[in-house]
């Protein structure tokens, strides 16, 4: 029951979502049933909201999420024995004044918890960058607890990685910019630290180059590798405030703002074989004649 089980390549794991509590909808179950059948990877995602669509401590909701994901799991294997599927976990709060979702919250970070049951069974496991905010700069910190949660947690797959705004129900450009800063920073924290003995042995003769109170600025070792030796951020500014301003002084949205209108303006589409194009407008508009004819 792991991605690596089907005999049959996967085009990637489709998003089934539990109607919690308790329920698999038609909608859910039938794309849950059809994907398994052609042995199409399956993520199963209980969406248990504490206060909502679950009892409002994190055991129950645990419990009521890993019970849901499971019922769909084992549905996957009776339609199909070895079809890959993917344990998933969208277990948050509410804000329990109005009822509205609350994402990126401590009680958002039980994705923790929900790793360690993905691994109990031996499963690849799905979490999210969730936030409820409604401007970029509270989004941020929402998400940085969502992403570590995630990391912490071992995710394998992570849905929502960049632009997810106000609960799901709006995205941001300047939303998906920052998501990728802290999406490659969070990469380039947890990359492996070389500690091998030519590292250390360079890292020393430059400890015994510099002399006691000087600094390593125009050492030989700082000149080599000074170039790629750190992170080079994608929307941070780490000028003093003095040169900030005189620079303009641009917040984060707005420097994300000219990142994306940038990334657009320099877009080249990549080149595709004219007969494929075609091929793909036709079967498009096959299937909207087809859709049109099932909803009349």
């Amino acid at each position: 029951m792991t991605a690596a089980s089907s005999t049959q390549a996967a085009v990637g794991p489709t998003f089934r979502s539990v109607n919690s509590p308790r329920r698999f909808d038609a909608a859910m179950s039938d794309g849950l049933m059809t994907m398994a059948e052609f042995g199409q990877a399956v993520c199963v995602t209980p969406f248990t909201l504490m206060g909502a669509m679950t009892p409002v401590t994190l055991a129950a909701a645990l419990t009521q999420q890993n019970a849901e994901a499971l019922a769909g799991i084992a549905l996957t294997q009776l339609v199909r024995p070895g079809t890959p599927v993917v344990y998933g976990a969208f277990t948050s709060n509410v804000d329990m004044r109005s009822g509205a979702p609350a994402l990126g919250t401590p009680e958002n970070a039980s994705t923790l918890a929900a790793g360690q049951l993905a691994r109990l069974y031996h499963l690849p496991y799905r979490a999210s960058n969730s936030c409820a905010a409604n401007v970029v700069a509270l989004a941020a910190y929402e998400s940085e607890m969502s992403i570590w949660a995630s990391v912490m947690g071992h995710a394998n797959l992570v849905y929502h990685g960049a632009g997810w705004m106000e609960g799901g129900l709006t995205a941001s450009f300047e939303k998906i910019v920052i998501d990728v800063e802290m999406l490659q920073m969070i990469a380039e924290t947890i990359k492996p630290i070389d500690v091998g003995a030519g590292e250390i042995a360079a890292g020393l003769e430059a400890i015994a180059e510099v002399p006691t109170g000087g600094h390593f600025f125009g050492s030989p070792h700082t000149l080599a590798r000074y170039e790629t030796a750190f992170y080079t951020p994608l929307v941070s500014n780490w000028q003093n405030y003095e040169n900030w301003e005189l620079a303009g002084g641009l917040n984060a949205t707005q420097r994300a703002t000219r990142i994306w209108q940038k990334a657009l303006d320099i877009y080249e589409q990549p080149p595709l074989d004219p007969a494929i194009v075609d091929a793909l407008d036709d079967f498009v508009a096959k299937r909207k004649e087809e859709l049109q004819s099932v909803d009349h």
